[in-house]
């Protein structure tokens, strides 16, 4: 009644299904039982029938008799089966259509590592010509298919055929080289804190607010700035780097807005950037100059991150 059922399921759904109809009754039963089961399975309406090990090649000739037009499965388990081991061609010969043989690759694999292993432990490396290329791994296992599809939501603004110079939800692309997030860094605090003010009162009429982050510059009890304040009301260049070499953020943002970046970009996510900030400026004695590198780091994904003074 399963099969049947899964018959039913395809015609009203329409799905393109195919039913493989198994059954273990030759070695829980008998092999008459076996046989008797995978006909019901085809009146049933089975798309491909299989008996699970069967003991001889007598038995599997006889369980191919059975519908011929229904397409037979063989499961070839390699050193350890009931099923004696065929050729793909042989199997064709007895009346199967379907083979499986679902230990050979992690069988060659793990003597293969083994293999590598032992070598590796003597000394001995693995001869370049017995090796794929850096490239072709990367294809094989389809590292380049996501990097295209990472492109897709990449920040860099670096495709035009993705961006073609048009806003993002992200921001906006400026130039080949630089990415800017959607806020102003050119307007004095007066006029972010009146925006920011004039923002809340329309925020009913807004789909989408946009608040600009704006920092207040701290004083000590004299009136007078600290020595790490000023950096605060700078610009600071932020550019990550996959391990690969990629570029994946390379974006300039107000110094106050360091820490928010954490919610927008994952690859600064979980780092305190602020924190190792002001590490890196108690570090410094003199005069700061444009270009300078502040931090120069390594996220637990391997990526790079550094942060320049603008």
């Amino acid at each position: 009644m399963r099969i049947k059922a899964a018959v039913d399921a395809r015609k009203e759904s329409s799905a393109d299904i195919i039913i493989i109809a198994r059954t273990d009754a030759r070695q829980a039963v008998s092999l008459e039982e076996s046989l008797w089961r995978v006909q019901a399975f085809a009146d049933a309406g089975a798309d491909a029938l299989f008996i699970d090990a069967l003991a001889s090649k007598e038995e599997m000739q006889a369980f191919c008799n059975i519908f011929p037009q229904v397409p037979k499965m063989a499961n070839m388990l390699e050193g350890g089966g009931k099923t004696p081991i065929l050729s793909p061609m042989e199997l064709e010969e007895i009346g199967f259509k379907i083979v499986s043989y679902p230990l050979s690759l992690l069988g060659v694999s793990i003597q293969a590592m083994q293999d590598a292993l032992s070598g590796l432990k003597s000394g001995r490396i693995p001869p370049p010509a017995t090796l794929p290329s850096f490239e072709e791994i990367k294809e094989i296992i389809g590292f380049n298919d996501h990097y295209e599809e990472e492109m897709c939501y990449s920040m860099t603004g670096q495709s035009d055929a993705k961006n073609n110079g048009m806003n993002e939800i992200t921001g906006s692309k400026k130039d080949s080289d630089a990415f800017s997030l959607p806020f102003s860094m050119t307007s004095d605090k007066s006029e972010q804190s009146a925006k920011y003010e004039k923002g809340k009162s329309n925020s009913q009429d807004a789909g989408v607010e946009v608040i600009t982050p704006y920092v207040l510059e701290n004083s000590s009890s004299e009136g007078t700035r600290t020595s790490l304040s000023g950096i605060w009301s700078s610009s600071l260049r932020v550019k990550i780097t996959a391990i690969d070499g990629f570029e994946k953020l390379d974006v300039r943002i107000p110094a106050g807005f360091l820490e928010g970046l954490a919610n927008i970009v994952p690859g600064v996510a979980g780092l305190n950037l602020k924190s190792m900030l002001d590490e890196a400026l108690g570090n410094l004695t003199g005069n700061l100059e444009k270009g300078k590198k502040l931090i120069d780091i390594n996220n637990r994904f391997g990526d790079r991150i550094e942060v320049f003074l603008e």
